[in-house]
């Protein structure tokens, strides 16, 4: 059985070693939460291979690189509308379109 995904003939029985290595697995963890940042970092790099142009073939760490940008930059204007709202005694940061 040639290929990926079939269990072939050599199929494992689940015994008493086998739970034992399951206890033993690492809870997956979210490539946000390695690179410590919120903005996720998975969803961003599925719209990035969805919109490019080179046949779907875009870096790993692309994804950190442009998460990490977005946050930062959010980061800033939130920073900034929060203070201004804090000068202007207002608890609510509210869109003004001039």
């Amino acid at each position: 059985m040639a290929g990926k995904g079939g269990k072939g003939l050599l199929a494992a029985k689940t015994t008493s070693a086998n739970k034992d290595k399951d206890k033993d697995k690492k809870r997956p963890v979210s490539r946000s939460s390695r690179a410590g940042i919120q903005f996720p970092v998975g969803r961003i790099h599925r719209h990035l291979k969805s919109r490019a142009s080179t046949n779907g073939r875009v870096g790993a760490t692309a994804a950190v690189y442009l998460a990490s940008i977005l946050e930062y930059l959010t980061a800033e204007v939130l920073e900034l509308a929060g203070n201004a709202s804090k000068d202007l005694k207002v608890k609510r940061i509210t869109p003004r379109h001039h």
